[in-house]
């Protein structure tokens, strides 16, 4: 049985309307897993129910986290917000962790893993000051989201650098907010050659738990790191699945 993975939902900051492109959907599919979309309406005895239906969980990009959230006041480079989905998905973290079920985000999923773990994000990267000479990256791209933008340095002997097989790697790159202070137990694994966190992962985590800033959904049809990082999570998910099939059996049988 293929496993199943949910995705957590895009909601218009506005109208409220769900809404998500099918990149990751198709990613997904590609390694051999179900996608699902989550509805957003859901209570935490809901996300408690559904950890023990699904095998693993993708946060998915989308629009900006409130700043209640990391304990600071709006500033003005913060854009829409969607008080819906950011309790939606910091309750499902928690649950998720809870269960030890796998868990990959992606842009904001990254975000969402830092400030749920306790850590803070830049509300807005351009208005940081910069003391350190380097020049700034285009970290919103002004070209098409399947092209490469900048580099990023990968720690050696990471989960990520085990997918990627290198200490350097492409990314593209769609984001105006990024992880600053990491939360508690997180490791940035990955940043960017002006400074900024690419990547976070949770060394003593039980499965598979990897937060990256970029979009791989958009690259994996010619990027061999971006494949790699859906087939880990969706073979860890298989793994979840398989644990929870014998803790099944083994209920039924006693």
């Amino acid at each position: 049985m293929k496993p199943l993975i949910a995705l957590t939902p895009g909601i218009h900051a506005d109208s409220g309307e769900l809404r998500l492109r099918p990149a990751c959907l198709e990613a997904i599919h590609h390694v051999d897993a179900i996608p699902l979309v989550l509805p957003a309406s859901l209570t935490d005895n809901d996300l408690r129910e559904l950890v023990t239906v699904f095998d693993g969980f993708l946060f998915t990009g989308g629009p900006d986290i409130h700043p209640f959230h990391f304990g600071e006041d709006t500033h003005i480079g913060c854009g829409a917000v969607s008080p819906q989905r950011d309790a939606l998905e910091l309750s499902l973290l928690h649950i998720a962790m809870e269960a030890g079920k796998p868990l990959l985000g992606i842009c904001r999923g990254i975000q969402i893993f830092n400030i749920g773990l306790g850590g803070t994000i830049y509300q807005d990267i351009s208005e940081e000051p910069r003391s350190d000479g380097r020049r700034p990256l285009a970290h919103s791209q002004p070209f098409a989201h399947e092209l490469y933008a900048h580099h990023i340095t990968i720690t050696p002997g990471t989960l990520l650098a085990d997918l990627a097989q290198s200490d350097r790697i492409a990314v593209n790159s769609t984001h105006h907010q990024a992880v600053r202070k990491p939360g508690s137990r997180l490791t940035v694994t990955g940043r960017s050659p002006d400074g900024l966190a690419e990547a976070v992962e949770l060394p003593d985590y039980p499965s598979f738990f990897l937060g990256v800033q970029w979009h791989p959904e958009y690259l994996w049809r010619h990027d061999r790191t971006a494949v790699r990082i859906f087939k880990a999570f969706a073979d860890a998910a298989r793994q979840s699945q398989a644990r929870s099939h014998r803790t099944v059996t083994n209920v039924s049988s006693s």
